[in-house]
């Protein structure tokens, strides 16, 4: 039997990277994959998704032309057929992209369901590999509740999200996370009447108060409906319409839509891989790994979405670095910082934020700062004509060191990777403050702002 250095089952934005790290570092190297690589990241996830908010950014600068001072002769319109392919082609390059890398690599690619057969043995449909590690990077696909039963037609997932064939006139969205969130901006934004449902008493609940009460203005300014702290209780479908019972502050009620989506999390891939006849230790729907991503089961190794932690394709990247660097590299090898994970959601205005939020730092007793900007205020903000939003940084009040970093407004995620840094590096408010930012950019604002916690700000 043939046997490999690493094996590697999926082959998403963890797998990939863990396979291409092990053979840069000599290795010899097989990737198991069921369907297309670059997992569903790259096919029905984060990158089809941006094409897709692209498209509705084009739409609304043509609709907003006047006033810039341009004038578009003619209707504008948009041309869900051509945005979906469009949005598809964009996922099928960056797919190519990944199988040239992993050729490039010398990586072999095996297509087919991979489970573990024990002692570094892995079946993948009836044709058995071996090697010294395996990897499981197998990733998550979308939750599905019982009380919302997905048909694919009138009640969707992200992935039949991603391919209408036509705009509906309405939709219910159930779920105001990232996904929920890009996907209520994007049918909005090019004319679909939709409502929001949210469980939980925020918007986009994970994010920081202030951020969630403007991105609910947000919406609500592109005339959709947003329903916080509301139960979804049943979903029928009812002469083609959906029919939605709810329970919220003002009691029960039913709402209807010609489409639902739902949009409440995801579940691990981890049925039928082999982890219960080798003992693999999971916990609910999660493997348990210790900060090298070692399971329990000697040689077995797990990341990205099957594992504890943020479900983002940046955190299963670093996992998989991390992960191969113990294994085969392990001078090189320093484990995940988890609190220093950067967070976007692209709506419009967008979302970035990294480190705590403000009711977090509060919740552990810490004493902190707080610096705030406004893109009211910005230079650029204002001939760009995109004003909403702001910076706010949270400091320890005592040592000035930067805690989290709240984003809201144009381009703002292109704007997180300064404060990510600046906490990776441990660094106050004052060095922020003292670093000279070009103007006039966006980006000032971060300076701003930690002025402002200083009590030094100059614009405001």
């Amino acid at each position: 039997m043939d046997k490999f250095d690493l094996i590697v089952i999926g082959s998403g934005p963890g797998g990939y990277v863990a396979a291409i790290r092990a053979a840069q570092l000599g290795k010899r190297v097989a990737v198991v994959e069921r369907a297309e690589t670059g997992g569903v990241c790259l096919n029905w996830g984060c990158i089809p998704t941006k094409a897709l908010l692209k498209s509705a950014a084009v739409y609304h600068y043509c609709s907003d032309a006047a006033r810039y001072g341009v004038a578009v002769t003619g209707d504008t319109s948009p041309v869900l057929d051509q945005m979906v392919e469009r949005s598809r082609g964009v996922a099928d390059t960056m797919q190519k992209g990944v199988t040239f890398l992993l050729k490039k690599n010398n990586v072999e690619l095996i297509q087919g369901f991979g489970k573990l057969l024990g002692d570094g043995r892995v079946d993948v449909d009836g044709t058995t590999y071996e090697a010294d590690h395996v990897i499981l990077a197998t990733g998550a696909r979308p939750r599905e509740m019982a009380f919302m039963p997905i048909d694919g037609e009138h009640v969707i997932s992200s992935k039949q999200a991603l391919t209408l064939a036509k705009l509906p006139t309405d939709m219910i969205v159930v779920g105001s996370g990232a996904i929920g969130s890009e996907f209520a901006y994007f049918y909005a934004s090019i004319g679909v009447k939709v409502m929001i449902v949210e469980y939980l008493s925020n918007l986009m609940p994970l994010e920081d108060e202030e951020v969630s009460k403007t991105m609910e203005r947000a919406f609500r300014k592109l005339r959709a409906n947003v329903m916080t702290s509301t139960t979804v209780k049943e979903v029928k479908v009812v002469d083609g319409r959906c029919h939605v019972e709810v329970e919220g502050k003002k009691g029960a009620d039913t709402l209807t839509a010609d489409v639902v989506l739902s949009a409440v999390g995801i579940k691990s891939n981890i049925e039928n891989i082999g982890l219960e006849e080798l003992g693999v230790r999971t916990d609910r729907d999660k493997i348990v790994v210790d900060e090298w991503y070692r399971t329990s089961v000697p040689g077995v190794y797990a990341i990205g979405d099957i594992v504890p932690g943020p479900a983002l394709a940046h955190v299963a990247s670093t996992e998989a670095i991390c992960c191969v660097n113990h294994i085969f590299a392990p001078a090189e090898a320093h484990p995940v910082n988890y609190n220093v994970i950067p967070s976007c959601i692209f709506t419009s205005p967008e979302v970035a934020s990294v480190g705590m939020t403000e009711a977090q730092a509060r919740e552990r007793g810490m004493e902190v700062s707080i610096g705030r900007f406004p893109f009211t205020a910005s230079g650029k903000a204002t001939a760009a004509g995109d004003r909403d939003g702001f910076v706010k940084l949270i400091f320890d009040a005592a040592s000035k060191k930067l805690l989290g970093a709240h984003l809201v407004g144009a381009n703002v995620t292109e704007m997180l990777a300064e404060p990510t840094l600046a906490m990776t590096l441990g660094a106050t408010a004052q060095q922020i403050a003292h670093t000279i930012h070009a103007h006039p950019t966006l980006n000032e604002g971060i300076m701003e702002a930690a002025e402002q916690a200083l009590g030094q700000a100059i614009h405001l």
